[in-house]
């Protein structure tokens, strides 16, 4: 039996941050599994790729929601990163870090040291900014490279000067603190090649002594000594002997909103009905485990372009992207080194809001209907929208004990009634965007959904039956005080209850920030980092 001081399970985002920071200790022993394979596969590695490796279940968990009528009895694929890096290694690279607001919310429900204030520093020990941004809110030093946009495309140019003259603001750096308006996504991107947590924070520590990553080794069950946890079992392979791996002072989960919270329903910690379903005594009853789970589900327009409007369509095929890729080769700014999503807006649905309560997207290319990143063969752009922080809530539920049977997803999406409210507002928005007289300029005809759909129920019934998520899956290990019943870990992210436990990815997320998950996954697990190393928070 090995033991170490702690077992850290999945090299994700948080897993591969931890790992980083309590190596750093000479004295303390760090164990991490990560089920999935080494971050090998060149596709990882181009920011383009990401077309590729959302699809290989080499290095993705293939992950689907279960069907509603509000998405229109369909199964909505909800990928996920196995490999190192995790999902860092396959998203779409974007640092966003949301709204203020998002925080001291977090705050004001009991979780005390989560204010924005409080965070903001752990925000900026977690990023290394290229580019404009003000220096007592942006992180120069180290951690992830956060970059400008550097291919820019005329479209997206007449995109935001449309925008501006709908009275959108340009706004040139979202992360400040000040989120509304118009601009280029920041990513994390550097001399054209994806940067993932992993090789950010992770690969050079590897020669540590102290330091030992295991690749494909499968968390199968956290084992506990009466209220303590002690160790995890690991599989190697479906079938075969599990290994045990100790730890003497934590165990720490990391393994994302989904893989977390089956992990301890498989263990015996959760909801009650995990005894009948899965056969599983109840070692720790916490009704919490895999609730409030929570996505951003989005709904894209599309826009066929005039003839002689080259798009990513067309760049991406034959001649034209033979010269793109020799672009990336000689490190020059290229299709291939960049992220999905090229333009922002963070808007309001209804006039008088204080904040955005929406997040748009464009990109200077079209995908065919009801296929993943599969380009049309006409030129053409994209648009979409999603609500900030959605009121609809879920569950993550293991099916069986097998931990290689994937667990049953059910965000519930647009069950909500304000979600319907204000995701149609976004799909108004969405329109109305690409059809001011700059966009109009370029473009031909709106292809999906088509402008015969225009009522309320016309565009609702278009969103069921076309909507999707955006991969930003939190939740399900609430943060909370011990006065919430449906609250997992408390605000030093140890589970309620036990001992020698602690919840470190975005599945503590109490509620949804206005922004893509990744930038606060990194600070939720800096922040961890001092409290599992004893050390004294940053001062806000």
């Amino acid at each position: 039996m090995d033991e170490f001081d702690y077992v850290i399970v999945g090299c994700g985002a948080a897993g591969s941050l931890l790992a980083a920071r309590l190596s750093e200790d000479p004295t303390a022993t760090v164990c991490v599994l990560e089920a999935g394979p080494p971050d090998r596969s060149p596709w990882i590695h181009v920011p383009a790729g990401f077309i590729k490796t959302l699809k290989d279940p080499g290095v993705t968990w293939q992950f689907s929601t279960e069907p509603t009528e509000n998405t229109g009895g369909r199964r909505i694929a909800t990928v996920q990163g196995r490999t190192l890096g995790g999902s860092s290694s396959v998203n779409g690279m974007i640092y966003n870090r949301g709204q203020p607001g998002d925080l001291d919310s977090w705050a004001q429900h009991g979780n005390r040291g989560w204010g924005y204030a409080d965070c903001l520093p752990y925000y900026m020990r977690t990023e290394r900014r290229i580019g404009f941004g003000d220096a007592t809110r942006r992180g120069r030093e180290q951690g992830i490279p956060v970059t400008d946009m550097d291919w820019i495309h005329p479209v997206s140019e007449a995109f935001i000067e449309g925008c501006v003259g709908l009275g959108i603001p340009r706004n040139p750096d979202y992360n400040s603190g000040d989120q509304a308006g118009v601009g280029y996504y920041q990513r994390a991107i550097l001399n054209g090649r994806r940067v993932s947590a992993y090789r950010a924070f992770l690969h050079g520590a590897l020669s540590r002594p102290n330091l030992d990553l295991r690749t494909n080794a499968r968390a199968a069950e956290v084992m506990l000594e009466g209220k303590r946890a002690v160790g995890i079992r690991y599989l190697s392979e479906r079938v075969g002997t599990p290994t045990e791996v100790r730890a003497r002072r934590e165990v720490i989960l990391s393994g994302g909103t989904a893989n977390t919270a089956r992990l301890l329903q498989v263990s015996g910690i959760g909801p009650s009905w995990i005894k009948d379903r899965l056969g599983v005594e109840i070692r720790h009853a916490l009704p919490g485990v895999g609730e409030n789970f929570r996505d951003h589900y989005a709904s894209r327009f599309v826009m066929r372009a005039k003839p002689g409007v080259l798009t990513l369509n067309e760049l991406a095929r034959g001649l034209r992207l033979g010269g793109q890729v020799a672009r990336w080769a000689a490190r020059r700014p290229s299709i291939l080194a960049t992220a999905p999503s090229h333009v922002h807006v963070f808007w309001k649905s209804f006039e008088g809001l204080d904040q955005p309560d929406l997040q748009c997207v464009f990109t200077p290319g079209s995908y065919k209907e009801g296929m993943v990143y599969v380009l049309d063969d006409y030129p053409g752009v994209t648009a979409g929208a999603w609500q900030h922080r959605p009121e609809s809530k879920g569950w993550v539920r293991a099916r069986s004990r097998d931990v290689f049977e994937d667990p049953e997803l059910q965000p519930n999406y647009l069950s909500d009634p304000m979600d319907v409210r204000v995701h149609l507002a976004g799909m108004r928005l969405t329109r109305r965007m690409l059809s001011t007289p700059q966009m109009m300029a370029l473009m031909a005809k709106e292809t999906l959904p088509g402008t015969q759909v225009q009522t309320d129920d016309e565009l609702l019934d278009f969103a069921k039956r076309n909507g999707s998520t955006t991969y930003h899956l939190i939740g399900t290990c609430k943060m909370g005080p011990e006065t919430d019943p449906m609250a997992v870990v408390d605000d030093r992210l140890r589970v309620h209850g036990l001992s020698g436990l602690r919840v470190v990815d975005a599945s503590i997320m109490p509620s949804m920030t206005s922004a893509n998950t990744y930038a606060t996954t990194l600070m939720i697990a800096e922040k961890a980092s001092d409290f599992i190393r004893g050390r004294e928070a940053v001062a806000a």
